[in-house]
């Protein structure tokens, strides 16, 4: 039997794409969320990108029929209906000092649905409030969640085999080991730990590389990476995807005081500026506050990035201070601070927003972007379609550190890339789990 879904405004603004996932089913837009979307179309952010996406989606439908009595959306029979709602607005409008007028004129209809249809209706809302409210009244109400990935069950890019002794040494010798009964396929470029069955202590890492349908050692400098040294099993991954050029797109999942971040910028400025092997390093986050927006802070623009942008200039900072840059501690503060600036004034890098970058076309750059569990799957798509010839693309995020209102630890765009791409040659993931900043922030991001 078909279903109804009842849409509140929010799933719109996460997806405009909405009302094309449901199939055969109907679909049920109550015109109080029409008035509350028209709110957003002047905004220059996502939500008012979405705002309009949709208008113009509905613009089309309305020329195939009447929206108040349904027009067909897909080829498999499901329908787009407009619902009126003319009861609810009629009884909420009349009451004084209501709050939550357009909330309780959807709740209702929704509720009026669900008592008169013979089929099964489900009301979709990510507010975690409004789903309480449904389900006192009766109604079933769930989380829009189309792109959901079990967290829990994340692709980690790390695997353990049991092998003989043998095949560990053989792997040491030929620096390859050819897949055989022993080691199962495993995705590209997923990292393998072998242990010796009957020696723990025997053991050997390397990297699935789909092309050889082998593994192979990892990527090592003897003198670092800016002064920067892997401090455990997984950094060593990390390095290992971050250095080879042939893996365009890599992401890093872990904690704060993992490493990612820092990592990242050390590899992006050796194949930058040490290799040449891209034009300049691109650095950015999203603009996504956890107090007053970016307008509340004063200065020019400039002057107001600085805040989200300085945890980016920190790690620079750091790295220039590891290098030739610092003879003492002092000088090396101040030759650090102006190295960075001197890569800023010659365009070798580039810290930015990425509020702007729909639009662009960005080749031969390595390309950073911090914080990404703060992205959406539409936004990091975006992002990802960006990408112009010989550009690396690297994505950092905590999926359990997010600001976004409308997003999860399941939900985002960095868990989304994660899943999508771990079949693909081009791309490779570690999750990063032992925290390396200091023995205090490990235990504070375990303990609280």
């Amino acid at each position: 039997m078909k279903k109804v879904f009842v849409l509140d405004t929010n799933v719109l603004l996460y997806d405009s794409q909405a009302i094309f996932k449901f199939h055969d089913n109907h679909v049920v837009i109550c015109l109080t969320v029409l008035e509350e979307i028209d709110k957003f179309k002047r905004d220059s952010d996502e939500n008012g990108r979405n705002a309009r996406q949709f208008s113009r989606y509905l613009d089309g439908f309305r020329k195939k029929g009447k929206l108040s009595q349904g027009v067909p959306i897909s080829k498999a029979g499901g329908l787009l209906i407009v619902d009126l709602a003319e009861e609810e607005r009629k009884k909420f409008l009349t009451r004084a000092n209501i709050t939550n007028v357009n909330d309780d004129i959807i709740l209702e209809t929704a509720l009026r649905l669900t008592k008169k249809s013979k089929q099964k209706v489900t009301f979709l809302t990510k507010d975690t409030n409004l789903r309480v409210r449904a389900d006192v009244l009766g109604i079933q109400a769930k989380d829009y969640e189309p792109d959901r990935v079990d967290i829990e069950e994340l692709y980690s890019g790390i695997t353990e085999i049991s092998v003989t002794g043998s095949l560990i040494d053989q792997f040491f010798q030929e620096r390859k080991a050819k897949l055989n009964g022993e080691i199962k396929k495993g995705n590209p470029n997923q990292f393998v730990i072998l242990k010796d069955k009957n020696n723990g202590s025997h053991t050997a890492v390397g990297r699935y590389d789909v092309k050889q349908e082998s593994l192979v050692p990892l990527l090592k400098r003897q003198e670092g990476v800016w002064g920067i040294f892997p401090k455990n099993l997984e950094q060593s991954f990390a390095l290992d995807l971050l250095l080879n050029d042939n893996i365009k797109l890599v992401s890093l999942v872990g904690k704060a005081g993992t490493g990612k971040t820092l990592l990242a910028l050390a590899a992006g400025l050796l194949k930058t500026i040490d290799e040449g092997q891209y034009q300049k390093l691109l650095v950015s986050r999203p603009i996504f506050p956890m107090g007053k927006d970016i307008g509340y802070l004063p200065g020019d623009i400039e002057e107001k990035l600085n805040p989200w942008m300085q945890p980016i200039f920190d790690n620079v900072e750091f790295l220039l201070g590891n290098t030739a840059y610092a003879t003492t501690k002092d000088q090396g503060r101040r030759s650090a601070s102006r190295g960075c600036l001197e890569l800023i004034n010659q365009g070798m890098l580039n810290i930015e927003p990425l509020t702007y970058i729909r639009g662009r076309s960005i080749p031969n750059q390595y390309m950073i972007v911090d914080e990404a569990q703060n992205l959406t799957p539409h936004e990091i798509k975006t992002i990802i379609t960006r990408v112009g010839q010989n550009t690396k693309v690297v994505l950092t995020g905590d999926c359990y550190q997010i600001d976004h209102p409308y997003i999860d630890s399941s939900s985002n765009g960095l868990t989304y890339v994660v899943e999508r791409f771990k079949h693909e040659p081009i791309a490779g993931h570690v999750t990063l789990v032992k925290g390396e900043r200091s023995a205090l922030a490990e235990l504070a991001a375990n303990l609280l």
